[in-house]
């Protein structure tokens, strides 16, 4: 069989890309595959969150994965739960919890468990009317149309120091990781975004000694890029810049890289002043296993030891998807910019029949790309796209 639409990638932009194909473009969800290497869709999602101890997005509430962007709005209004509890301010951003309810009600309601295929993409050959993908386990899938919707998830970054620490030093987004300490301990936590703040949080409110490491003073910003990037304020000049190098420039200088929202700002400092998590504000040079833990030698000379080490430095900026885009962009001459990513046209298009979604779009779609609101904006260009394929045949 040769499926209309075959989605690599089960996140936030894989299932609503799949909801929206159904719901708005027609498609029959016989038609559509979602591979992911993942048991269940937004599995990673899931698994970063609970990691970083997210109590509320930074998000706002319509940036969700339903069609109409006020269907979280409308399933808090059916329920008969306090607003407090459901959203946080500003702009109503809503509770994890609730938010992957919100979740599950658009899984279930187009099934789009019965359409996961579990599986990772290794190998890709195409043909003028199909793409044929090879899956890590042999299988073969056929499909007029594939969207790359691979995310970050699958690379932290890790500084070049922590490379020696054994088992005492982690990433919190590693998917190997197996969770938080089970007994208390003195713990730095390293990084100064929105991820070690709330890890750090976690971390004291379970009685750990906590020592929240970053390069930089705490930046503060509610969003990681300004509104203004989700429409025309921004946008018209970004699409008109036609030098792919500029457009990288511009995404990097607008992305409040290790930034907190207020809220988690708020709670940060309210800790650090009650002397519940001790802030160091200085790069790391080295690091050296001691009998009773590690001990970090910093940029300013002065050392710090501790038992464990969480790094909450984020992922690396290299293109994702590894060695299976690696080996499209080759096969198929795929054009991509200096810095690695691809060049897309305005509907997302890389190759004939082959679209893509989230970092892998950020030269089309600018610096939110890889949000959820970035999702929403890239269903939006490839429900175009699938509505028109439906109106040649």
């Amino acid at each position: 069989m040769i499926f209309e639409w075959l989605i690599i990638g089960g996140g936030i932009h894989g299932v609503h890309i799949a909801a929206r194909l159904i719901d708005e473009a027609g498609v029959k969800a016989e038609n559509i595959r979602i591979v992911d290497p993942g048991k269940n869709l937004l599995e990673r999602w899931k698994s970063c969150t609970e990691t970083t101890g997210m109590g509320f997005l930074r998000s706002p509430s319509v940036h969700n994965l339903a069609t109409e962007p006020m269907s979280l709005m409308a399933l808090a209004e059916s329920l008969d739960v306090p607003k407090s509890e459901l959203f946080a301010p500003p702009y109503n951003r809503p509770s994890l919890q609730f938010f992957n309810e919100h979740c599950a009600r658009v899984i279930s309601r187009f099934n789009l468990d019965t359409l996961h295929v579990q599986g990772r993409a290794i190998n890709a050959k195409m043909t003028c009317d199909y793409s044929q993908i090879e899956l890590c386990s042999g299988e073969e899938i056929f499909a007029k149309n594939v969207v790359l919707a691979m995310g970050a998830s699958e690379q932290p970054f890790w500084p070049k120091w922590a490379n020696n620490g054994g088992d005492r030093v982690h990433h919190i987004f590693d998917p190997k990781f197996q969770g938080m300490p089970t007994k208390r301990e003195s713990i730095a936590v390293v990084g100064g975004g929105i991820s070690a703040g709330q890890v750090a949080l976690r971390l004291q409110k379970q009685g750990n000694e906590v020592h929240l490491v970053s390069r930089h003073e705490i930046r503060e910003h509610q969003f990681d890029s300004e509104p203004g990037w989700l429409g025309p304020r921004y946008m018209n000049g970004f699409s008109k810049e036609k030098d792919f190098n500029n457009r990288r420039k511009m995404i990097t200088h607008a992305r409040h890289r290790g930034s907190l929202p207020p809220d988690v700002n708020n709670s940060l400092q309210q800790a650090i002043i009650c002397d519940q998590i001790t802030r160091h504000e200085c790069g790391i040079s080295n690091l050296k296993l001691v009998a009773d833990g590690i001990c970090l030698e910093m940029n300013d000379g002065s050392t710090l030891q501790v038992e464990r080490i969480l790094l909450a430095t984020g992922f690396a900026t290299n293109r994702p998807g590894g060695e299976f885009v690696d080996q499209l962009i080759e096969t198929a001459s795929l054009p991509c910019s200096e810095c690695g990513y691809p060049i897309v046209d305005e509907t997302l298009c890389w190759h004939p029949g082959i679209y893509v979604s989230g970092p892998l779009a950020e030269l089309e779609l600018g610096p939110s790309s890889r949000n959820i609101s970035g999702a929403r904006r890239a269903a939006k260009r490839i429900v175009k796209v699938a509505r028109s394929d439906a109106l040649t045949f």
